[in-house]
């Protein structure tokens, strides 16, 4: 007998700090997912302000109230979702919400923000959330878990591929085929657009990222600075491992700025992630195998042509763009975590171990009913 198909809503606000991104998804069991609708609910610039007051001291009373208006946002998300699909809520099985990242540092803790009750009284509809919790309390780094995904329903069935997320941190999958976990590597090589992003910010307050990367196109990259920034011992530790805006954030942003002025620190920070990312899959990955990128990294045409030519470089390797092999590469870590959810309700261990360093296998996240 085959199984009904169920209908998940799954939800992610990364690093990047864009937006609640909601992906309606029809999962066929936990090797197939089709994209129904993506919408993406963007921050506006206080509610930005907002949640980097949290990664810098916030008040008890103001992480309260975030924690309330992150899940504000997130019904918002799956409002219009539903909405611009034109499918009522008691059509879904599950709201799978990953929360807002304030503060990851395992083995101690990976911390979201986000009250998932608001989302269960609102839509009527069981919400799965803090997924990351149970795998640090293994002994595991919390992250990465979008491996999974790219495990079940993303690597190639003929190849070795390398699946390449490029949020605010870098983060890569190698997968020898899919649905087959043995070889598998995952771990976190680094930031992505993070530091790109902070600086264009400073420089151009009206800015939320550097647009097309024309201010990195205006720069020119500090060869003496990147050196002493490649020395980070980040770079070179051996996986599994993961980081965050804690280390690779906005402090880090401003320090590059005050050491490089201007355009110069934009497309010097775009070579830090491609030399990072590079040389990540050159040292712990075989040669020639398929990249697969996607994030918002994607949108950055000085970040994708430098890792093309660097990659190329390193061992062969050909850069591809997620969205010409499946569907949008901006939906991804969303229906990755509809799928997360999806494993939850049946009792399915949703984490890698050989991604994040836990003691094993283990069941993520908990349930708020209906």
């Amino acid at each position: 007998m085959t199984e009904r198909p169920t209908l998940a809503i799954g939800l992610m606000s990364g690093t990047s700090l864009d937006g609640m991104d909601a992906a309606l998804v029809r999962l066929e069991g936990p090797t197939h997912a089709s994209l129904v609708h993506f919408v993406t609910r963007p921050y506006s610039d206080t509610e930005r302000s907002q949640i980097r007051s949290a990664f810098n001291g916030a008040t008890a009373s103001e992480l309260a109230r975030l924690h309330v208006q992150v899940a504000q946002w997130a019904a918002e998300a799956v409002q219009s979702v539903l909405s611009q699909s034109s499918i009522p809520a008691s059509d879904l099985s599950l709201i799978a919400f990953h929360g807002q990242t304030v503060w990851h540092e395992p083995p101690l803790v990976s911390w979201q923000l986000g009250e998932p009750a608001v989302l269960a009284e609102r839509f009527g509809v069981r919400v799965v959330s803090g997924f990351r919790a149970r795998d640090v309390a293994a002994g595991g780094q919390g992250a990465p878990l979008v491996p999974m995904a790219d495990v079940l329903l993303f690597a190639s069935t003929e190849a070795p591929r390398i699946l390449l997320n490029l949020g605010g941190m870098a983060n890569l999958t190698y997968v020898e085929r899919r649905a087959q976990e043995d070889g598998v590597l995952a771990f976190d090589t680094g930031p992505g657009v993070a530091i790109i992003d902070a600086i264009a910010r400073i420089i151009e307050p009206s800015a939320p990222f550097d647009r097309d990367g024309r201010l990195a196109a205006r720069g020119k990259v500090n060869a003496d600075v990147l050196r002493q920034l490649l020395n980070d011992p980040f770079f070179t530790a051996p996986p599994p491992k993961s980081t965050g805006r804690e280390r690779f954030g906005d402090d880090y942003a401003r320090a590059l700025l005050e050491r490089v002025p201007g355009p110069d620190a934009v497309a010097t920070a775009v070579e830090l992630t491609a030399r990072t990312v590079s040389d990540a899959i050159g040292r712990w990955t075989p040669p020639e195998v398929e990249v697969v990128a996607s994030g918002g990294g994607c949108h950055h045409p000085g970040l994708m042509a430098s890792l093309t030519r660097h990659l190329g470089e390193q061992g062969g390797h050909t850069l591809r763009r997620f969205d010409d092999l499946f569907f949008t590469g901006d939906a991804k870590e969303a229906v990755a975590f509809a799928l997360l959810g999806y494993l939850t309700l049946h009792g399915q261990p949703g984490n890698l171990p050989a991604a994040t360093g836990a003691g094993g296998a283990r069941v993520l996240g908990t349930v708020t009913p209906a």
